[in-house]
């Protein structure tokens, strides 16, 4: 089980905004349960976003209007007969809060003050939500996650983040309260995170280390490359000659067991091993060594992969990252995966 307060270092990692001082006073809270932690994080990040402005857009409204405006809707004037009431039936485009990221935002706090969370908390909420008066709400069941975001609304992205893990967390809840981090955070939200931790975790420690998320070609002799999926790495390390590509995996197993053997996931093997091929391929010309590493959430079973391999000139490992520890033995097992790749001196 990863202690609480590690998930909210993981997230500060993961967004950024979560380290100005706004936010100090949710790294030094105890929190009892994962919802409460991110209801929070949460109301903290509304406050800040209101202080900023609560984002605003054009959206569509269609009424009946005695000054008309934008563009008529005369069949619907005629069938609703609002033109025997000297109106005319008009759209036009609104500068409104009601857009549909304010509206996850108000359906997110609503659920909460109906969950286990304290009265204080509830409190700070309801004081936050006469801000989105004008903001309707929306069935939490039926939420389009899919978003797009640019410079002007950038400072969102967190906050639908921690709504949908909130969402998804106390759909799936029992009456019980308290929760587990492994049962409030489904494995997959904590996939995501956990790879948006690593990847923010290297760019921030080690800004001397190249870090992206970056896509390999296929090694093609006739250049055919129909219906060939994309080769997306979750993280590749550039520094100097040395290249390592990290695939992060969090599982609530990491081995496959048969008649009682414990095996590498041959999935998450072939792809790793793909990766470092394909990309040693394309560098076969350069001084370049790249190496690949299947990086597990350790779990709680006892057998846990910890595996070095040369496979054709190239090394794989297979290690896993142990997260139920203190935050600062998890950074030292991170540093740890750079000296040993980069021969990088870490503290």
């Amino acid at each position: 089980m990863i202690p609480i307060q590690n998930i909210y270092y993981m997230l500060s990692y993961a967004f950024q905004v979560l380290n100005p001082k706004g936010y100090k006073q949710v790294s030094v809270e105890e929190f009892d349960n994962v919802s409460e932690m991110l209801a929070s994080i949460l109301s903290k990040g509304v406050s800040v976003q209101i202080k900023r402005g609560v984002g605003r857009g054009y959206l569509e409204r269609t009424e009946p209007l005695c000054s008309p405006r934008g563009r008529f809707e005369l069949s619907e004037s005629i069938k609703t007969n609002f033109l025997y009431k000297k109106n005319l039936v008009c759209s036009y485009d609104a500068f409104s809060e009601n857009i549909y990221m304010n509206r996850i935002i108000k359906s997110t706090m609503g659920l909460l003050l109906r969950s286990d969370i304290s009265k204080s908390r509830k409190k700070e909420l309801r004081r936050l939500l006469v801000f989105f008066g004008e903001v309707e709400s929306l069935d939490i069941n039926n939420i389009n996650w899919n978003m797009h975001y640019n410079r002007n609304n950038r400072a969102y992205e967190m906050l639908l983040s921690i709504c949908h893990m909130i969402i998804k967390g106390l759909l799936q809840s029992t009456s019980a309260g308290s929760k587990r981090v492994m049962e409030f955070l489904d494995e997959q939200q904590m996939h995501h995170l956990y790879e948006k931790f690593i990847f923010e975790y290297y760019r921030k420690q080690f800004p001397q280390i190249s870090v992206s998320s970056s896509e390999i070609k296929w090694a093609i002799d006739d250049g055919e490359l129909y219906m060939l999926p994309i080769m997306k790495t979750d993280i590749m390390l550039e520094y100097d000659d040395r290249i390592l590509i990290i695939d992060a995996k969090y599982y609530s197993r990491n081995t496959q067991v048969r008649y009682d053997r414990h095996k590498i996931h041959s999935k998450n093997l072939y792809q790793i091993f793909t990766y470092v091929k394909n990309q040693s391929y394309h560098l076969k010309t350069t001084s370049c060594n790249v190496s690949g590493l299947l990086l597990y959430a350790k779990t709680d079973d006892e057998i846990q992969p910890n595996n070095t391999y040369m496979m054709s000139g190239n090394k794989i490992s297979v290690k896993t990252l142990d997260l139920n520890c203190e935050f600062s033995e998890i950074s030292s097992q991170l540093n740890k995966i750079v000296s040993d790749h980069f021969d990088i001196v870490t503290q």
